[in-house]
């Protein structure tokens, strides 16, 4: 699945802001950190981060501790001390040697770098059996993220109000994107209908798409795909099961 960034070398806005705040942990004060997207900073970094927040949250609601070493984050997470600093390394400085980070601190500063310190409108295409599990999702309710837009092709779907939103007709799709501004879209939709309905998205000026449905997207480089498909995710898994499993299902 397609996963990519511009490669274009710029200055991230959010670098110097960083790099200042990582100073005041690290007692340095390096300078802006100057970041070539999609290959200075391996997709899989970026793909921890988020991991790496819902752990400190948790250790912080858990022992109510104002400091962490990358150690006993990394116990919790299941990698390595030195997994963990590398991969904050990509960023600046956090912590103190034998001091460890500011939990807290560190929250704040990771969802800095995914820019989750604002809110994120998200559009949804397909209501469906899918599609209504995930706008009912009350995970998403805490979060940066915000439902903005509903699509769907079925006309007994299409003017249902769901949630304050009014279920559009896919026709829309690109129009109403382009109009509300949304970045972020979530397919939901059958396979077959899955790449047209990525078509509409990135003619809508979508930067980042959800995909549940089980097949390949086609998209710009600039848009960032991310798959979501648990019936490919069990099938890889069966390879790993034990002899004994193995024979069990055939009798």
């Amino acid at each position: 699945m397609q996963s990519s960034k511009p490669s274009n070398k710029r200055q991230d806005p959010r670098s110097a802001s960083i790099a200042e705040k990582n100073g005041s942990l690290s007692g340095l004060r390096p300078g802006p950190v100057e970041i070539e997207l999609g290959t200075d900073i391996p997709d899989i970094v970026i793909r921890r981060l988020p991991i790496y927040v819902r752990t400190l949250q948790t250790l912080i609601e858990r022992t109510g501790s104002g400091s962490i070493s990358s150690d006993e984050l990394a116990d919790a997470v299941g990698v390595s001390g030195a997994q963990i600093r590398r991969d904050l390394s990509y960023f600046g400085r956090f912590g103190k040697q034998g001091k460890g980070y500011d939990a807290q601190r560190l929250v704040d500063e990771i969802n800095r770098i995914l820019r989750l310190d604002q809110s994120w409108d998200v559009a949804l295409i397909g209501f469906g059996n899918l599609g209504r599990a995930i706008a009912q999702y009350g995970g998403f309710v805490p979060s940066t993220f915000r439902s903005a837009a509903i699509f769907d092709r079925n006309d007994e779907r299409i003017g249902q109000a769901i949630g304050g939103l009014t279920i559009l007709s896919d026709e829309r799709i690109a129009e109403s994107i382009r109009s509300l501004e949304i970045r972020i879209g979530i397919i939901a939709v059958p396979q077959e209908s899955a790449q047209a309905v990525a078509d509409a998205l990135v003619a809508g000026g979508i930067e980042a798409i959800l995909n549940y449905a089980p097949t390949f997207l086609r998209t710009p480089a600039s848009v960032t795909v991310r798959d979501i498909d648990p019936v490919g995710a069990m099938q890889s898994m069966t390879y790993y099961l034990s002899a004994d499993a193995v024979a069990g299902t055939r009798r």
